[in-house]
């Protein structure tokens, strides 16, 4: 069996900004009703968190997480723990109208941090992020590509894209990272 392996196996670039593939991160959709104790209480047992209301990502010992849309979630786990964790899922709500889906390798996550990080986003994401608090998370683009990010730092901001397109999103956020390209101040 072939080791896994993440989709950059952990490229960075530097500039005004780093821009890193996160390595392998445990990702997990869980689709169901998110007013369901059942639910809740499942999550609460993954990753240790809360369900987040709209738009929220909430992080706790290196797992998280992150509302979706009105009946989705992503889980953050360790990689190593993501098969493991999406059948207690599935176990614990059994009965109920829900599903649990690794989705581990077919994602791939990036930080971005320093001091400008902002400005690498904002040149690809149609996002406010002067208005983007810690602990909420946005579903939108990167060019032209879907993309979910949060502000995981008070320095750094997360992106999660599909595996597919990793290639093409390392070389959008390397290129906005340059030095030289800083965004002039208004």
């Amino acid at each position: 069996m072939s080791e896994p392996i993440s989709a950059l196996a952990g490229k960075n670039a530097e500039g005004f900004a780093r821009v890193s593939e996160a390595g392998l991160q445990g990702m997990i959709t869980l689709r169901g009703n998110l007013a369901s104790a059942a639910l809740a209480a499942a999550v609460k047992t993954a990753t240790g968190c809360a369900l987040p209301g709209n738009r929220g990502i909430h992080t706790k010992a290196g797992k998280a997480a992150a509302w979706m849309s009105p009946d989705e979630l992503l889980l953050l786990v360790p990689y190593g723990e993501a098969e493991t964790t999406t059948a207690a899922l599935a176990a614990a709500l059994a009965g109920e109208h829900a599903l649990a889906a690794n989705v581990s390798d077919a994602r791939a996550l990036f930080r971005i941090s320093g001091a400008k990080a902002d400005q690498v986003a904002m040149k690809l994401c149609p996002v406010d992020f002067a208005r983007l608090p810690q602990g909420e998370i946005r579903r939108t683009r990167a060019a032209q590509v879907a993309a979910a990010l949060w502000r995981s730092a008070p320095d750094e901001i997360s992106l999660v894209c599909f595996r597919s397109v990793a290639g093409y999103v390392f070389d959008l956020l390397a290129i906005s990272a340059r030095t030289g390209s800083e965004l002039a101040p208004a």
